[in-house]
């Protein structure tokens, strides 16, 4: 099919390049040039497992990039992938998507067949019934349902493993008014949900194929699908949140927290996953989606007591970090090294990375911090030009007077903490660590 992908940020981007390598042609529409620039040449603007070598495998045949929102004419499905960042009560900024809407009806006034547009950010149920049609109906010219279908299809990527979660899901969802647009998505998603695309990204990376049932398909009205995505965020936090509450529990009764969840974890109806606890959740999904139903809920009249909660436990593990550490090491001009700063192993990105949270509280009490992180460094760097960065664990480590974990990079485990003024640990992601060498060793939650 062919497809125009509106926004190259990191949604935009990994649906791109997956769905070049199902086979379908793509456009990515960008106003930044220097993305578009890198596109075409085959680079990846992000850091994300997988998705280099299809962007270089795609770029110049079956992928490319313009700025020029014209060439959505020569598509049949579009895809809004535009930020839709937060407010400072929590509510969604809906200006970009806004904007996107408006260029995008503008280039379909006249196309001569019909056009699909799918929304992809995540946004609260009625904004693609509501925002996003009305707009598109105004600049096209077209009436929406008469040449023009709008849709829902969220997306359910996790950053370090966006690619496979894209080609290899464990469920697809689809919004639609209308059964043609139903059937123009299940022909898009045609490989992923027979199975095809599963045993080809297998291939791509060498890996074994992952124990998995198969993609389950959800097809819904448009509403329906804007909440899942929410609902699910919002599910998967909490779980953390309470998962981290019975680890600071355990924590007080002198009990491994994580022995107590891995039992907990074999109960079918709780699971095993998302059972680590330790430094809380972070990135651009879960405080973004959390606090959006939140401010929707109020919105609607409904005080959502219990993803509040979930958000005090979780904005409170730092601040138990760093009362740990003081347990040990005077905090004031004492210099502490920093291990991580991503928000998660097997990304760049450091949006509300609680790594971050971590240093203002150490820098707030006084000490002096040096940090290190294999990837995300420079995307912190402009925000904390005021402490020391080394370019390695063992940099950071050189003479530190205590250290902390904030990221649980592989290669962080086995570290020897060697060359430490005083070898004192506090963990906040359960590293692979000899205890027996170390001066002090500290869990967050075990």
């Amino acid at each position: 099919m062919h497809v125009s992908i509106v926004g190259s940020g990191y949604v935009g981007t990994t649906v791109a390049a997956c769905l070049a390598d199902l086979g379908h042609d793509v456009i990515n529409i960008e106003i930044d040039e220097d993305i578009v620039a890198a596109i075409n040449a085959g680079e990846a603007p992000i850091h994300e497992s997988g998705l280099e070598e299809r962007i270089a495998a795609h770029a110049g045949t079956r992928l490319r990039a313009t700025t020029d929102y014209d060439a959505v004419r020569e598509t049949d499905v579009t895809f809004l992938c535009l930020p839709t960042p937060q407010s400072d009560d929590g509510s969604l900024d809906l200006a970009i998507m806004e904007a996107g809407a408006e260029s995008l009806g503008r280039a379909l006034a006249g196309k001569a067949d019909d056009h699909l547009v799918v929304v992809k950010s995540t946004v609260l149920p009625g904004t693609t019934d509501d925002v996003v049609a009305p707009i598109l109906e105004a600049e096209s010219g077209t009436p929406i349902g008469e040449g023009i279908e709008v849709a829902m299809n969220p997306e359910f990527l996790r950053m370090g493993t966006a690619v496979q979660d894209f080609l290899e899901p464990d469920k697809v969802v689809f919004g639609t008014a209308s059964d043609d647009a139903a059937a123009t998505l299940r022909e898009l998603y045609a490989p992923i949900l027979e199975g095809e695309a599963r045993s080809a990204s297998n291939n791509a990376s060498g890996g074994e194929p992952q124990a998995r049932d198969g993609t389950d398909l959800v097809e819904t009205d448009i509403r329906e699908a804007e909440l899942i995505k929410y609902a699910n965020n919002a599910f998967l936090a909490s779980k953390v949140s309470l998962v981290n509450e019975l680890g600071n529990v355990a924590k007080a009764y002198g009990a491994d927290a994580y022995e107590v969840l891995e039992a907990v974890g074999l109960d079918d109806r709780i699971s095993e996953r998302f059972m680590r606890s330790g430094l809380g959740w972070g990135g651009s999904c879960f405080p973004k989606d959390v606090n959006a139903l939140r401010a929707g809920a109020r919105e609607q009249g409904y005080e959502p007591e219990l993803l509040d909660a979930a958000v005090a436990v979780n904005d409170g593990q730092p601040r138990r970090l760093v009362d740990l550490l003081a347990d040990h090491v005077p905090l004031e001009g004492a210099r502490i090294a920093v291990l991580g700063l991503s928000f998660k192993p097997g990304t760049d990105d450091v949006r509300k990375s609680r790594a971050l949270d971590v240093i203002d509280a150490l820098t707030a009490r006084g000490a002096d911090v040096v940090a290190y992180d294999p990837v995300a460094i420079e995307n912190v760097r402009p925000d904390y030009s005021d402490i020391e960065y080394a370019d390695s664990a063992e940099g950071a480590l050189a003479d530190a007077d205590g250290a902390v974990v904030a990221t649980g990079w592989p290669e962080f485990d086995g570290l020897s903490f060697d060359g430490m003024a005083r070898r004192v640990v506090v963990d906040g992601r359960r590293i692979d660590v000899d205890e027996d060498a170390l001066e002090g060793y500290e869990g967050l939650t075990w």
